[in-house]
């Protein structure tokens, strides 16, 4: 595996990384905005996602509501923002306009943070605890199911800090990344998209595990803040693969033309209070990757 080489920099804080149509994706805290790159690092700004209400605007932030949180598609290529502070999950319809997929508010009053949808068109969106952000005392979170018509509902709760998500390659299980709790936690899907049987799928010692994604040999790649690092580990907990880099890791993602192309967003993290100090050390930096990916996103 190669050294990670930057793709694109002078960012201002990327987050929830996806490959999809042959481009990388990510949403940027710090713009509002959704942005798509190509292999030769051309980006285009695909959408602007403002805040909907005012009060949720941060002067952290440069007095952005931080408007896209993460994002994942449906099956049908409409794209679902998580706007975590508001507390909506928007769908972005094919003539430009944004509508209201879920309202996340009667579920909690926390800020919501990451999405994974799956190949039925279930979206599994996390957070609803403490406005971290904000920098609320943090408070357990929960998951929500929101079917693809647009209910929602509560089905596991009890998450120090949820953050990254995926879906293995079968459908039939969820991994949710704890920051908090230093562990990956796994869950049985049900047919109706309930979730069951949740266990430590791996104990990650050391590891603060943010955004992860997932391989065609059941590997599991987390990105690591603190740590500056995206780590490769197997069920169990098993340390397959480290690529180090030089400033905080929020997201990852495996795409490419073969799909064996590991995508990193980083940007320079000195905590909550500093992040106006951060803007422009935002990067992505790619990498060769030992599998293709699998599952979800």
């Amino acid at each position: 595996m190669s050294e990670p080489q930057v793709l694109l920099s002078g960012l201002s804080f990327p987050e929830s990384a996806r490959w999809h149509d042959g481009r990388f994706w990510f949403a940027d805290w710090g713009t509002n905005e959704v942005i798509a790159v190509d292999a030769d690092g051309k980006a285009e700004t695909m959408l602007h996602v403002p805040t909907a209400r005012p009060e949720t605007r941060l002067p952290q932030f440069g007095g952005a509501g931080l408007g896209p949180i993460s994002i994942d598609w449906l099956p049908d290529g409409r794209l679902l923002i998580v706007v975590g502070r508001d507390r909506l999950l928007l769908r972005h319809e094919p003539d430009g306009s944004l509508v209201t997929h879920a309202d996340l508010s009667p579920i909690a009053d926390g800020a919501w943070n990451e999405i994974v949808v799956d190949g039925r068109g279930n979206a599994y969106v996390n957070g609803g605890g403490s406005d971290f952000v904000a920098g609320e005392k943090p408070r357990p979170g929960m998951i929500a199911l929101v079917k693809p018509h647009g209910s929602a509902r509560q089905v596991a709760d009890g998450i120090t800090m949820p953050n990254g998500m995926a879906v293995t390659a079968d459908g039939s299980t969820l991994i949710v990344a704890n920051s908090y709790g230093r562990e990956l936690i796994g869950f049985d899907i049900g047919p109706n998209g309930d979730l069951s049987n949740r266990r430590v799928w791996a104990d990650l010692g050391d590891g603060v595990p943010d955004g992860i994604c997932a391989d065609a040999e059941d590997a599991i790649w987390y990105a690591d803040v603190p740590n500056q690092r995206c780590v490769r580990v197997r069920e169990g907990g098993e340390v397959l693969k480290v690529v180090d880099v030089d400033r905080g890791c929020f997201s990852c993602a495996l795409g490419g033309e073969d799909r064996k192309t590991l995508f990193i967003v980083a940007t320079e993290w000195r905590g909550l209070e500093k992040v106006a100090e951060l803007a422009g050390t935002g990067q992505v930096r790619t990498t060769e990757a030992p599998a293709l990916a699998a599952g979800w996103p």
